[in-house]
């Protein structure tokens, strides 16, 4: 395990090997080569990886897995979930973990409990996983300056996770090994389903006629995700502050708008098949007047109102019940 001397290496550096040359390994991988350690190899089959790895990390090497953990001072395993797990077991079959090493993973969804058979060969095990999503290419190199990356790790061995993702440009944030999953939950809940969401508002936009819905989008969605983040790092005596950005009619109370937008919806849901959107609607619509409720956006009437109009459309059969 040793990486080779490379002109203007600074003392202290890493050899690293990125196991996974996807979006996310290849770009790490960068980043930490421009934060001065070398990357000594790194693995990938598909065209794409390939690619990545020509284009972000010029001059390495595209080993075997083995090799390249092999060469390392650090394993960034940038893997999809349900590889991580039989990835690390099957190296450890092999041997190939070695004392000392670093063995990070970048899966939102594990802590280190996943890196057992890693550090049982030796290794240190760390996981590091940025809140940000990737698009595999230098456009993301820059929005890891004040990335969020959660670093979950045995007491001891935290400041190496923590240095690693300052020297990158990131904020580390500790987060439990039992929390691991309800963390990831919670930004794959935010992050994919904000995406189904701006699909389903397109969808309403070009059937009433509109040809380029995302630019009429952009501006209106940008500054209420600007302000309901912003607002979220604030306490307003029952929970997150999110919801005190909320605008239109559930936080004005108006019950006849809402219906209105349930009949338009269930009017496009019947003639594209796209009955996600008004059940999306309607099970926002609740979450919406019950949150606005609990900080007192609404009051009681208002409330029961809005639930009683939005629990009626849910009852009501919609035709084409098939979902786009």
């Amino acid at each position: 395990m040793s990486a080779p001397d490379e002109p203007g290496r600074r003392p202290g550096r890493l050899g690293v090997g990125v196991v996974g040359a996807g979006r996310v390994g290849a770009v790490l991988g960068n980043a930490l080569r421009a934060a001065g350690h070398a990357v000594v190899g790194a693995s990938g089959i598909s065209e794409d990886s390939r690619e990545r790895i020509e284009t972000l990390l010029p001059g390495v090497p595209n080993l075997e897995v083995p090799e390249v953990v092999e060469r390392a001072e650090l394993v960034l395993l940038a893997v999809p979930d349900d590889a991580l797990g039989p990835l690390v077991a099957g190296l450890a079959d092999t041997g190939a973990w070695q004392p000392g090493q670093l063995a990070i993973h970048t899966s939102g969804r594990y802590g280190t409990a996943v890196l057992e058979p890693a550090r049982l060969g030796g290794a240190i095990p760390l996981a590091v996983h940025p809140a940000m999503t990737f698009t595999g290419t230098s456009l993301d190199l820059a929005r890891l300056e004040g990335c969020t990356f959660a670093v979950t790790a045995p007491g001891p061995v935290q400041p190496i996770g923590q240095a690693l993702v300052v020297e990158i440009g990131g904020e580390p944030v500790i987060v439990d090994e039992q929390l691991r999953g309800l963390y990831h939950a919670a930004l794959a809940h935010g992050a994919n389903h904000l995406v189904v969401l701006v699909a389903q508002a397109a969808q309403g936009l070009e059937a009433a006629g509109i040809e380029a819905p995302g630019r009429v989008l952009a501006p209106l969605l940008s500054a209420a995700l600007e302000s309901a983040t912003r607002s979220a790092d604030t306490r307003d005596g029952v929970g997150p502050g999110a919801i005190s950005a909320l605008t239109g009619p559930v936080s004005r109370g108006d019950v006849g708008t809402v219906r209105r937008h349930l009949t338009e919806l269930g009017t496009l849901a019947a003639a594209s098949g796209a009955t996600d959107v008004p059940d999306s609607y309607t099970e926002l619509a609740r979450g919406a007047t019950r949150r606005a409720l609990a900080s007192h956006r609404i009051d009681d009437s208002a409330a029961q109102a809005l639930l009683d109009a939005l629990d009626g459309a849910a009852g009501e059969p919609q035709a084409g019940r098939t979902t786009q």
